[in-house]
C-alpha cells in the first residue's frame, strides 16, 4: 500500500491536489492512504519551499504547483514499480 502526503495549510489548491490524487487512487484501483499534513513543523520536514506538495512513499515528487490527474497516475504507477522491487 502507497503512503501519500498531502502538503499545505487547507488552502484550495491543497484540496484540488487532495481530490485528483483520490481520483488517479480510484481510477488504478490500488490501494493507498491519503494523509493530509497542515503543520508547518512537518511540512519543512520535505524540501518544499511553497505548497502544495505531493509525497509518495516518503519521497517529494511534486511542490509549488497542483499537477494534472495524469501527471499524478504516473508517479503512483513508478511508485508500485518501485515498491514491488526486492530490497
Amino acid at each position: 500500500m502507497l503512503k501519500i502526503k498531502v502538503l499545505g495549510p487547507g488552502c484550495s489548491n491543497c484540496q484540488k491536489l487532495a481530490y485528483l490524487t483520490q481520483r488517479a487512487i480510484t481510477h488504478l484501483s490500488i490501494e493507498a492512504e491519503i494523509e493530509k499534513i497542515t503543520d508547518y513543523a512537518e511540512i519543512t520536514k520535505y524540501p518544499i519551499l511553497s505548497t502544495p506538495g505531493l509525497v509518495i512513499d516518503e519521497q517529494l515528487v511534486c511542490a509549488g504547483r497542483v499537477p494534472s490527474e495524469a501527471e499524478i497516475t504516473t508517479w503512483l504507477v513508478n511508485a508500485l514499480e518501485q515498491s514491488d522491487q526486492p530490497a
